[in-house]
């Protein structure tokens, strides 16, 4: 997977507290996961088989029978429609499946040049 910045925008109440919709994040594609850190993740489909879009979660822990495979979790685990390594039956996620780690938060106030067009590549 290549490395490169990119820049993600928040949708959904998942985690908050941590992030609210409308949020921007710095992400580095390609990084390794980081206990504890965010970061944006491919989770499995869903039980109909529809692929489910790219989200933010918080990397837990390492699978203690696979260490090569995360957990990762929601904030808001009341949050409608939560998905996370403890729900639907996902379980830990391949390090593949973690596309990027969250470096931080842009601030609102800062203006981001560039056009505007499509969504960041994150794998």
């Amino acid at each position: 997977m290549p490395v490169g910045l990119g820049v993600v925008v928040v949708r959904g109440r998942s985690m908050e507290p941590t992030l609210h919709t409308g949020d921007r994040m710095l992400v580095l594609r390609g990084a390794p996961p980081r206990l504890g850190r965010l970061a944006i993740v491919r989770l499995p489909d869903d039980d109909s088989g529809n692929p489910r879009p790219l989200a933010i979660k918080r990397v837990t822990m390492r699978d203690p029978s696979d260490r090569r495979r995360y957990w990762v979790e929601s904030d808001n685990q009341s949050a409608l429609g939560v998905a996370d390594s403890w729900t639907h039956g996902i379980g830990s996620l391949a390090r593949e499946q973690i596309r990027a780690i969250v470096l931080f938060r842009i601030p609102h106030r800062v203006r981001i040049p560039g056009p505007r067009r499509g969504r960041p590549d994150l794998g």
